[in-house]
């Protein structure tokens, strides 16, 4: 134990069951997608309770003690969390803890994310900062848990000991979590396994296993319905050391089945799993993996028989709303049927080249500089909005007989705006058409129209998008940085790479903004983003320097991808952000990339003659 005032470094060891007489804490836990178990609120886990008392085998709907959980069930029988809306299907189980922890007093440690909210520790990280909460130790490490941050319990902040970056955190008190006397029953104490080796925890083979567990309940009840007291316990499952080569096809009812997303060994078993009727049925008994260590996560996976096809099951990490539960039900299915199945996930993006080192770092050829910064807006006081307004319009005395674009009324009367807008020597009446384009609109209207953009001294044709004068956008201040690294992209081997790194910094919004005055968010960023260094690349990231400079690269807004509001979004000139892979469709190969980009900035009025001026 260290002393009092030292901090604390944690020894390397397991959460293991306490004795049968004594009471324990229940906390009910879900498995993420990073193989992480997630504990469930104490008022959940007393509901969860409360429905195991009545029917260990039922449902529980978890809305009716959280709303915000309103589209999941736990069936209890299988053990799984199911998401109505989606599909999606994850392993839950029901672990326990010393009454005298952080979960038998109530007690709760949280982290403050990205959006300013808090978001409960894994319960035995909880758990280990209390006990040196409790202690007094003022500051404790995380690295033997398998987290490289460090708490300080005098600042209430966790460091992440790689970045530096540091996040609030805090200790509150809520319901504690329900106890429980007796012994643990096997049908909700999760995995279940007779095996005395130490079984593989990485998410495959827990979702795996935990799939077959419940589908090996659902035979089990039907064999011995069909041949009451003529079943004999199978043997051990012992991994690749019972799956025969075969073809990856498997017979069922007279004919082949192959699984999408599966690993299905061939149709041999071990002669010893038997019933009556000579029909071979492979080990259910067992699940848990023999040999197999927490630290080998990789080997574990690599162990799959030789001849077993390897079919990734797309979106397996629950963001799609189909492939999910596809996945889920065919593995019961496979697994009701005796077959083992390996679910495996797909390929995760390559977004980051290998590690560069100064020296290799070079300027761009033909690229003056490698760092643009920009500052905020200064509005041109010059130019009123009627001179704007006047300067890309020639006045048509006698205009046609149709809709005005803006307002929807007919260009022979008067202007929608009358009334609502008013300038002095500038008649509602007033019909003006566009140099370049030649589509017409009322004058107020254009006006009108200005006035709501950016006031940036340029008008774009709401019909056409053509652009009059240079425009500007609304991009907060920050920093675009420019170079060459000596990796090849996919699709251009034969060239180096031009990276690109964008950093825009939290600020609170101007005058051009959607809410002045109102903080706003930058997340993700430093953004990084990927150009070959070829004759094309290298234009088009001059003339992103120019939309850089114009302020049109980001802006602020509502993200497509979490909803916030308030926060710096991308602004329809798209960047490649994946460097090795094409995943996400922001990568390599892409060989229309550079000609599509180069559109988007002409549509922003940044084009080749621009470079010229």
């Amino acid at each position: 134990m260290a002393r009092q005032g030292s901090g604390a470094m944690l020894a390397s060891s397991g959460l293991g069951f306490p004795p049968q007489n004594l009471a324990r804490v229940v906390v009910w836990e879900w498995l993420n997608e990073h193989g992480r178990w997630r504990p469930y609120s104490a008022a959940v886990c007393h509901h969860i309770e409360n429905v195991l008392k009545e029917d260990a085998r039922g449902s529980v709907v978890l809305g009716q003690v959280d709303v915000q959980l309103a589209p999941y069930v736990i069936d209890l029988q299988s053990m799984h969390q199911f998401r109505q809306d989606t599909g999606t299907m994850r392993p839950v189980r029901r672990n326990f803890y010393d009454p005298s922890s952080a979960p038998g007093k109530g007690i709760v440690w949280e982290w403050e994310n990205d959006n300013s909210s808090w978001t409960p520790y894994d319960m035995d990280i909880c758990i280990t900062i209390q006990n040196a909460y409790e202690k007094q130790h003022p500051w404790l490490d995380l690295s033997s848990l398998g987290f490289c941050y460090l708490i300080y319990f005098s600042s209430m902040s966790q460091m992440n000991r790689q970045t530096q970056r540091k996040r609030r955190l805090r200790r509150r008190m809520d319901l504690a979590y329900p106890l429980t006397m007796g012994s643990i029953p096997k049908s909700q104490s999760w995995p279940v396994g007779t095996s005395t080796g130490t079984p593989c925890s990485c998410p495959q083979c827990l979702l795996v296993n935990s799939t077959r567990a419940a589908s090996n309940a659902i035979l089990a009840s039907q064999r011995r319905k069909l041949y009451p007291g003529a079943v004999r316990q199978s043997s051990t499952f012992a991994g690749a050391a019972l799956w025969p080569a075969g073809t990856g096809t498997a017979a069922v009812a007279g004919g082949t089945t192959k699984g999408e997303g599966l690993r299905v060994p061939g149709g041999a078993f071990a002669p010893s799993q038997s019933v009556p009727g000579g029909v071979s049925l492979p080990g259910l008994n067992n699940l848990n993996r023999p040999g197999t260590q927490r630290g080998a996560g990789l080997g574990a996976r690599a162990t799959v028989p030789p001849g077993v096809p390897a079919l990734p099951v797309k979106n397996l990490n629950g963001t799609g709303p189909v492939h999910p539960a596809l996945a889920g039900m065919t593995g019961i299915l496979m697994c009701a049927a005796g077959l083992p199945v390996c679910l495996t996930r797909a390929p995760k993006p390559i977004l980051h080249p290998p590690p560069v080192s100064k020296s290799d770092i070079k300027p761009v050829p033909g690229v003056n500089g490698i760092c643009r910064k920009t500052k905020k807006k200064h509005l041109k006081k010059s130019k009123t909005p009627e001179d704007v307004v006047r300067r890309y319009i020639q006045k048509v005395k006698n205009p046609p007989d149709e809709d005005c674009t803006i307002c929807m009324e007919r260009l022979v009367t008067s202007s929608g705006y009358e009334g609502v807008l008013s300038h002095r020597g500038i008649k509602p009446e007033l019909v003006g058409k566009l140099g370049k384009c030649g589509h017409m609109y009322h004058l107020l209207c254009l006006l009108a129209m200005y006035n709501n953009g950016n006031k940036d001294g340029s008008l774009q044709c709401p019909t056409c998008k053509a652009i009059y004068g240079e425009k500007t956008g609304t991009q907060p201040p920050g920093k675009m940085e420019f170079h060459l690294i000596p990796h090849s992209l996919p699709g251009y081997t034969d060239s180096k790479t031009i990276r690109i790194v964008y950093d825009i910094p939290t600020g609170i919004q101007g005058p051009e903004h959607p809410n002045p005055g109102k903080k706003f968010t930058a997340r993700g960023f430093p953004r990084h983003c990927y150009l070959p260094d070829n004759e094309k690349g290298r234009k088009v990231l001059k003339l992103l320097i120019v939309a850089w400079d114009r302020r049109l690269i980001f802006t602020i807004g509502t993200s497509n991808t979490t909803g916030e509001s308030d926060t710096v979004v991308w602004n329809e000139i798209h960047h490649k952000t994946e460097f090795g892979s094409n995943l996400t469709g922001h990568g390599y190969p892409d060989p229309n990339y550079l000609d599509n980009v180069l559109a988007e900035l002409l549509a922003q009025g940044v084009s080749e003659a621009t470079l010229k001026d």
